[in-house]
C-alpha cells in the first residue's frame, strides 16, 4: 500500500521520519516509548495544531502516540472518544496494551468504519505471500484480529508475528490517512 507522510504536512512527515515514514513495524504490545525524540516532538504540540481539520484532533494524534508505542500518551487523549475515529484508535490501543476484551469492547462500539474494506483487502494480500499463517480474511472482523494477534503474541518472531505486524501497519496507515487527510474510501 502506497503510504506517504508527506501528505500530512512537514511537521507530521518529520515526526514519522524517527521511525520509518509510518512504514515501520510496530510491536504487537505497547512498551515504551520507542523513540524519545519523537515523544519529545509530539510533546510540542496540540493535537489542534497537527490535525485543525478533524472533529476530534486527539484521534489522530493518538493515532502518531500508538505509531510510538507511547501508551500512556495515546490513551489521555482518547480516554473518552466522541467520534468513530477516536473509538477506533481507542480499540486499537487496548489490543496493543493487550487487553483482549476491552479491545473488543471498543470495537462493538465502533461497529463499522470506512476503512474496513480497504483494510480487508490489505489483509488478503499480506496473508497471499504467507499462505501458512493461520488467519483468513473475508469482510474485515475487528475481533478476529484480535485473537490473530494474541496467537502471534505468544509466537514471537514467526511467519505469524509478522504478518499480523504488516496488517496492523496497513490498518495504522489507512486509518491515520483516513483521519488526517479525511480521505473517502471506498
Amino acid at each position: 500500500m502506497a503510504f506517504d507522510s508527506n501528505h500530512y504536512g512537514p511537521d507530521i512527515a518529520r515526526i514519522l521520519a524517527y521511525a520509518g515514514g509510518g512504514y515501520a513495524l510496530m510491536a504487537l504490545t505497547s512498551s515504551p516509548c520507542t523513540s524519545r525524540e519523537a515523544r519529545k516532538e509530539l510533546s510540542r504540540f496540540r493535537p489542534s495544531e497537527l490535525f485543525p481539520a478533524h472533529k476530534e484532533p486527539g484521534a489522530p494524534m493518538a493515532g502518531l502516540w500508538l505509531y510510538f508505542s507511547c501508551f500512556e500518551e495515546a490513551h489521555h487523549l482518547i480516554e473518552a472518544p466522541h467520534s468513530a475515529d477516536g473509538v477506533y484508535w481507542h480499540a486499537i490501543l487496548h489490543r496493543m496494551e493487550p487487553d483482549d476484551g476491552n479491545a473488543a469492547y471498543w470495537f462493538r462500539k465502533l461497529g463499522q468504519h470506512p476503512i474496513f474494506h480497504p483494510l480487508a483487502h490489505e489483509a488478503r494480500r499480506i496473508i497471499a505471500a504467507a499462505p501458512e499463517v493461520e488467519f483468513r480474511v473475508g469482510d474485515w472482523d475487528p475481533y478476529s484480529f484480535i485473537a490473530h494477534c494474541d496467537r502471534a503474541r505468544k509466537q514471537p518472531g514467526t511467519v505469524q508475528e509478522k504478518v499480523a505486524q504488516e496488517i496492523q501497519r496497513a490498518e495504522w496507515q489507512l486509518l491515520f490517512d483516513h483521519c488526517a487527510r479525511g480521505k473517502k474510501l471506498g
